[in-house]
């Protein structure tokens, strides 16, 4: 609340008495420490040295050595859930982010936008004399809402940050990122082969914020959301990185995961009686209509695979692991200046995992991970092709479903799955060497994500606040476990934490764990009142192994009525587990709405993902207006996606050409004879979709290209995406290619020289092109 005035007012300055309270900014109390949250993405419980696992992590561990690690910590199994109850203190689905926003809709539980009255941690601590940065991976606003056009009421500097370097989705290329600096985007400042990387572009960013704070106000405290894109997909590493770890999974994943699960136990990760989980827990489970258990989401045993699949797949986990270990090296930079700044040891450090292990790379792993969002699984075959550059600009690259099984070990499931350990049991650390004690402990306590800011407020002295901003708060849904941290014998207040996730549930109370048995999203099976439930008695069978479902019918049934009482208090219905195309296809208030014609400029910035068209293997045209006035012109005319999907028009040793290059594995041509005639014309391409592949849902169509109004190239049967381009990299531009190259016969950007372009224009509406090359004819004749 505004503080009262509280000076003296007369008529002449003099006579006056001034009061700089309820004006001057708020300062926070001497030695307040400062708060880093530091956010990886898809880390199981069983991939760090220090929980276990077989990845080397030195910063991880000297964070550790420096604080706790909490053995029983648990997220929502998703990214931007997990995200929005670590940053409120409530439940994800309080705060309307029942999913990640890409699939969010209009529910009160799944609208993706978090409400103003369950404010961010940043919200808070601004108000008490803060300085608040957002570096990394923020997924926390809507689709429809990252645009450049659209509000900004959710993009990070409209919820409490002071300043923003990273990017807005939930996932983007390491080598070429989509970046945003505060609201607007920018380009990464290098490219990769002259060493650029995400992770490293991060640590320097988030130095740079601190410093240029420090140099101005050494006691003004500050709290950093630091969280790289490792070890979501793309995984991408430099290829020394990934070569430390030759031969390290050669084992395959049922044998790391027996070793891990001997060097959890001796660390007291797990309890010393815990058993594996089996590796295929529900491959005889049926969907209600007859269903199997889906193929996208069943590991394969590495006792079946020939010794070409084993040496792809343990490249993969190489791979993976050399991307986490060298984001650790760079945040061990950042923990270096800070140690040396003498700031190291009065900063709060939370570290976590935002969901389990993913299985999103399927039965073979995956060199393109945009195929998952496509309904495609790869196969062994196409990525063998690109064994050697795993983890370069080449690739999209994801490891198979038995790494995300391993790296959870001793837990069932993966990512996805809020129904069972593997896809909420996840690593967490907490550390502050002048307020915590405990150096290189252990807790065992029952922990959820929401718990985690309300235990910051409490080790800081603050009281929840009632008011932010002027908007009265609701109550915080997370408990704090503060007391525990300092003291190991203390037992955690928290009794109940509710779980729903794409269709899967489940329930924790008292040590007592109940779920429902049900294929994740985009599985697709509905009928949620048939599912099966399961009962656990998780204080004692961690890994889920032992259902007591038959045994002990009444707390089954007493957690089952939990569950829809918290479900009822949380905002936790409707259920959803829609397949990938009835998400895609659900309607959302973009801001385009249902218009099926688009104009471009070259000197437009990038148009991203939720802003441009939807083509979805629909008919579409491409009109560019350009003038030609050089023979040498070159360029790129018109680009839509990136290098592991998209399509675009440009002009080349003097013809016109256009690629739609399907899934990063297919560049699909079409290309004039004649060069290009000087003049203004409108240079076009044309796609018309004329059925499917057979036995596949993968569009087929005819390109053909025009200058002006006569076909200079054509060509049948080109496949074409169904879904999305992808969650990273899929914008439009006209007049160069920024990021990665759609197409792998020019360098990026390929900026169109030799000429003007005046317009680009796009239309979806099926008509034929000549109706919209008219019309476009028309335009340009005024010009």
């Amino acid at each position: 609340m505004t503080a009262e005035f509280n000076g003296k007012i007369a008529l002449d300055i003099r006579d006056s008495e001034p009061d700089w309270g309820p004006y001057a900014a708020p300062v926070a109390p001497a030695d307040a420490p400062n708060v880093l949250y530091l956010v990886w993405d898809d880390i199981g419980i069983a991939t760090w040295d220090c929980f276990g696992g077989l990845v080397e992590m030195p910063a991880m561990s000297r964070i550790a050595e420096k604080g706790v690690r909490l053995s029983q910590f648990h997220t929502t199994a998703l990214c931007s859930p997990t995200r929005a109850a670590l940053l409120t203190g409530r439940n994800a689905t309080t705060v309307g982010m029942a999913t990640i926003e890409e699939f969010t809709d209009g529910f009160p539980n799944s609208n993706g936008r978090i409400p103003y009255d369950t404010a961010l941690l940043p919200e808070v601590l601004a108000e008490r004399g803060y300085n608040t940065y957002c570096i990394g991976k923020w997924h926390l606003t809507p689709l429809e809402e990252s645009s450049l056009a659209a509000t900004k009421r959710h993009w990070p500097l409209g919820r409490g940050f002071e300043r923003f370097y990273g990017f807005l989705g939930g996932e983007t290329d390491q080598w070429y990122p989509d970046l945003v600096y505060d609201n607007h985007p920018v380009a990464p400042p290098a490219a990769p082969e002259d060493g650029y990387h995400l992770s490293k572009d991060l640590a320097d960013r988030t130095i740079e914020f601190i410093k240029d704070s420090k140099v101005i106000a050494p006691d003004k405290p500050w709290f950093t959301y630091l969280c790289p894109g490792a070890g979501h997909a793309p995984h991408h590493v430099f290829k020394d990185w990934a070569d430390r770890y030759a031969g390290t999974f050669d084992m395959g994943y049922e044998r790391y995961r027996e070793i891990v699960l001997e060097n959890q136990k001796r660390l007291g990760i797990v309890p010393a009686d815990t058993e594996l989980s089996q590796i295929n827990p529900y491959l005889d489970v049926k969907g209600p209509g007859g269903e199997p258990w889906p193929v996208q989401d069943t590991v394969r045993p590495w006792d079946t695979l020939d010794d070409e699949e084993k040496k792809l797949f343990a490249r993969m986990a190489e791979v993976f692991a050399g991307f986490l270990t060298y984001t650790d090296a760079q945040i061990g930079r950042i923990l270096d200046y800070l140690d040396e700044s003498g700031q190291l040891d009065n900063t709060v450090i939370v570290v976590i995992s935002d969901n389990g292990a993913s299985g999103e790379g399927g039965p073979n792993g995956s060199v393109n991970e945009s195929k998952f969002f496509n309904g495609y699984i790869d196969t062994v075959e196409d990525s063998m092709r690109y064994f050697d550059v795993l983890g370069s600009p080449q690739t999209f690259n994801h490891y198979p479903i038995g790494w995300a099984m391993a790296f959870n070990t001793p837990y069932k499931l993966f990512k996805r799955y809020a129904s069972h350990e593997g896809g909420i049991a996840d690593s967490a650390i907490i550390a502050w060497p002048n307020g915590i004690g405990a150096h290189g402990e252990v807790r065992d306590n029952y922990v959820n994500v929401c718990d985690i800011t309300p235990t910051v407020y409490d080790l800081l002295g603050i009281t929840p606040p009632d008011e932010v901003r002027g908007i009265a708060q609701k109550p915080l849904d997370g408990v704090s476990f503060a007391a525990t941290l300092k003291d190991g014998k203390v037992k955690s207040a928290k009794e109940t934490q509710y779980y729903a996730m794409l269709g899967t549930r489940g329930i924790w109370h008292d040590g007592w764990f109940a779920n429902t048995v049900h294929a994740a999203s985009p599985a697709g099976w509905s009928h949620f009142d048939t599912d099966r439930w399961e009962l656990f008695h998780i204080e004692s069978d961690r890994s889920q192994c032992h259902d007591l479902a038959a045994e002990h019918p009444q707390k089954l049934e007493e957690l089952k009525a939990l569950w829809f009482a918290e479900a009822a208090r949380y905002n936790g219905l409707p259920l959803a587990d829609l397949n990938i195309f009835e998400t895609l296809g659900r309607w959302r208030p973009y801001l385009s709405g249902e218009r099926t014609g688009y104009t471009y400029y070259p000197e437009n910035a990038e148009v991203g993902s939720g802003a441009t068209p939807e083509i979805r293997g629909r008919s579409f045209s491409v009109f560019v207006e350009v003038d030609v006035d050089s023979v040498g012109a070159e360029g790129v005319l018109y680009k839509h996606g990136a290098g592991h999907g998209g399509h675009v028009l440009f002009v080349q040793d003097g013809r016109l050409h256009h690629v739609y290059n399907f899934m990063g594995e297919d560049e699909q041509w079409v290309s004039s004879e004649d060069v290009v005639p000087l003049g203004r014309h409108i240079l076009g391409v044309r796609y018309e979709r004329t059925g499917n592949v057979e036995n596949s849902h993968t569009p087929l169509g005819a390109v053909s290209l025009y200058v002006d109004a006569a076909v200079v190239g054509a060509r049948s049967g080109v496949r074409a995406h169904p879904g999305s381009f992808g969650l990273a990299g899929a914008g439009i531009k006209v007049g160069s290619n920024p990021g990665q190259a759609v197409c792998s016969a020019y360098r990026a950007p390929f900026p169109f020289i030799g000429g003007t372009i005046a317009k680009a224009v796009v239309d979806i509406s099926g008509a034929p092109y000549r109706d919209g090359e008219r019309e476009l004819a028309r335009a340009f004749a005024k010009d």
